[in-house]
């Protein structure tokens, strides 16, 4: 019987969070997925990565509609992640589809169609009161008022009816040493009784602030002085003041050529002039963007075969690439005749797979400082009655 601590995953998409999770150690042991296009590539990525680790697939792409499972399928899922672990203690995670809660995107709040999954979600964590649970989101869901509103509304829900406590912050990926200028907001919760049995006085003063979150290796990043743009086709020096773990440089130019690596031939055949007329950097319209090989990724958001243009390559960024962006490990691969798509849309749609894994290392690193803790006390109490 395994004893890593077993992770229930929700809204998984192509499981780059999973990843994360399990590169830190945890074990995704049951997961949720509605989109079936989503869920066959889960199946893909992971069984390939898993295979390339020596690692069983353990874990079973389930396509349900999470809108409709019921608490007796919860509760049900709950006891077949549970019944081959020694240990009761069990995770949940997830990042519910953020759309409606995006800043750029269709702004429909707790109402829109993928907006009340986030509801859904939050009454899903209450029902199966894990130990812990990280959900993750965009930062329009605490930037926007009306948004910021639905969220203190759910986190309250949380702290009152899941008897969780309860931390949520913002996390530019650039600042992890990712090079992608991509923030995500996150929420993660412990149960109480497991937290206040010990430390009660040290919790119920603060609200919030309590946890600790992944240290910002890179704080002022956006601060660096950053080149500009260069000419198509010219060859621009790197400059010294810049960590070249935050340029792309690294991904799309290494001695593992990405050309030479599953779906490191697949891109968006280029039609237009424009893919040799965009000078090296230039970031500044919607549409035909080029990466500067000294900085970092814009947000990996594609969509409508929207994506980013390779820096001294006419044409856009490959699959490989993009996944790569995404700090997915090169040993996760997709078949060819899945749609071009459907791939980037999920690679868009996922969280870095090296800020889930830092973020699960902090979920592991607080809840063993905690547990060392409590057996330090227990063992001094031993100690005073001898």
């Amino acid at each position: 019987m395994s004893q890593s601590p077993p992770i229930m995953s929700f809204f998984t998409g192509a499981g780059l969070f999973d990843i994360g999770f399990e590169q830190a150690g945890f074990e995704i042991a049951w997961t949720n997925e509605k989109c079936c296009v989503a869920a066959d590539l889960y199946s893909q990525g992971l069984t390939s990565w898993r295979r390339s680790r020596r690692r069983p697939n353990s874990a079973s792409s389930r396509i349900t509609v999470i809108g409709d499972i019921r608490k007796a399928d919860l509760q049900a899922a709950r006891h077949a992640t549970l019944r081959k672990y020694t240990s009761q203690r069990f995770g949940v995670i997830g990042g519910p589809p953020c759309p409606d809660f995006s800043i750029g995107g269709l702004n429909g709040g707790a109402n829109g169609q993928s907006g009340r999954l986030f509801d859904v979600f939050v009454e899903a964590i209450i029902a199966l009161s894990p130990s812990f649970f990280v959900i993750e989101n965009v930062p329009g869901l605490v930037r926007t008022r009306k948004h910021r509103y639905h969220l203190e509304h759910c986190l309250a829900k949380l702290r009152e009816q899941g008897e969780f406590v309860v931390d949520w912050t913002v996390i530019n990926g650039l600042e992890l040493g990712i090079p992608q200028n991509r923030e995500r907001m996150f929420i993660v919760g412990f149960d109480r009784n497991w937290i206040l049995s010990q430390y009660r006085e040290a919790f119920e003063a603060k609200v919030t602030e309590w946890f600790t979150w992944p240290r910002r290796k890179y704080p002022e990043a956006a601060e660096l002085p950053w080149p500009t743009v260069s000419p198509f086709g010219s060859r621009p020096s790197r400059p010294k003041a810049i960590p070249i773990e935050l340029t792309v440089y690294p991904v799309l130019s290494c001695s593992n050529d990405p050309e030479r690596i599953a779906n490191g031939l697949e891109w968006f055949q280029p039609y237009s002039a424009k893919f040799r007329k965009r000078n090296e950097g230039d970031v500044s319209n919607k549409s035909f963007k080029r990466l500067h090989r000294y900085r970092y990724s814009p947000t990996a958001w594609y969509g409508n075969n929207e994506v980013h243009l390779h820096p001294w390559k006419a044409r856009r960024l490959s699959v490989r690439e993009a996944l790569r962006i995404q700090t997915v490990p090169d040993s996760y691969e997709w078949d060819v005749d899945v749609p071009l798509s459907a791939k980037f849309r999920a690679i868009g749609n996922g969280v870095p797979c090296e800020m889930a894994r830092l973020m699960a290392l902090a979920i592991a690193s607080f809840s063993l400082r905690w547990v060392l803790m409590k057996q330090t006390v227990l063992f001094a109490c031993r100690i005073l009655r001898a």
